[in-house]
């Protein structure tokens, strides 16, 4: 078999780890990325029939069950990913009867998956009902984003027309908006079901005063959308003590829309 530590599925999370760590977005052990990598792919480098361990999970997981994800570890450090991918990178499988996890690999060092694996778990499951080609979950706390919990509005709505107002490429990037929670505690599997309800309709859930949850078909897909989301509230947070003399008016996105072949979120343009 291949060597493990150049499989895409391994390098690619390397990679992104390392950048979100650079932008300052995952501090400490903040943040988590699960990955849905199909079989086909796992199988030239791991035998996925050969658990090396049992990782029991209250949440019911019946509806992902064969499933193979990589899942950064509970207390691990985005910053050593790519130093150590065997300690702070997992990769399992969901157990047939939806109860627990069979490791594959990882975890070296008797480590676990994210506390936020429930809620990353309930996001794939409708994720995957609303796009089956969807793959990727990604929570981080980039720092404008949070910032602009603290300062605008909660409702999703007013929150999605301030982003699509600041940077023309936003309407492109998210027609579809972006969800919004209030503060919640995080780790536990309420803020999961509440953030995977949303995940019904939006992409992106803004967690406020913690960060993002976002969701794609790939690593660079879901990078991309939080990174757009992030610079757009970057543009806020610096212009919002300043008089407003000219802005992206609706007008202005209905003529994108059509432009790009793209429908906004319904109700969300006036």
């Amino acid at each position: 078999m291949k060597d493990i530590l150049t499989a895409p599925f391994i390098t690619e999370i390397c990679k992104l780890t390392d950048n979100l760590y650079r932008l300052g977005w995952d501090e400490r052990n903040g943040g988590n990325i699960s990955y849905i990598v199909p079989e086909t792919q796992v199988a030239d480098y791991l035998d996925t029939k050969k658990a090396v361990a049992k990782i029991p999970m209250s949440f019911d997981g019946t509806a992902l069950a064969g499933k193979i994800f990589v899942v950064t570890g509970t207390g691990k450090y985005f910053k050593n990913v790519s130093g150590a991918p065997g300690i702070n990178l997992g990769v399992v499988r969901v157990a047939e009867d939806g109860k627990g996890l069979d490791l594959l690999w990882g975890y070296e060092d008797g480590g676990r998956p994210t506390s936020e694996l429930p809620a990353h778990l309930m996001t794939h499951i409708e994720r995957l009902k609303a796009d089956p080609e969807h793959r990727v979950v990604i929570h981080t706390h980039p720092t404008n984003t949070i910032a602009m919990t603290f300062v605008h509005e909660l409702d999703e709505r007013a929150f999605t027309r301030t982003l699509w107002q600041m940077c023309t490429e936003c309407l492109v990037v998210f027609p579809d908006g972006v969800s919004v929670l209030p503060w919640m505690l995080c780790g536990n599997e309420e803020i999961g079901r509440v953030t995977a309800e949303k995940m019904k309709e939006f992409r992106v859930v803004v967690w406020a005063q913690h960060g993002i949850f976002g969701t794609g078909r790939d690593l660079d897909e879901t990078f991309g959308l939080i990174e757009t989301v992030e610079k757009a509230a970057e543009i806020f947070i610096k212009i919002m003590h300043m008089p407003v003399k000219q802005t992206i008016t609706d007008e202005n996105l209905r003529i994108l829309a059509k432009a790009f072949g793209i429908t906004p979120r319904a109700g969300y343009l006036d």
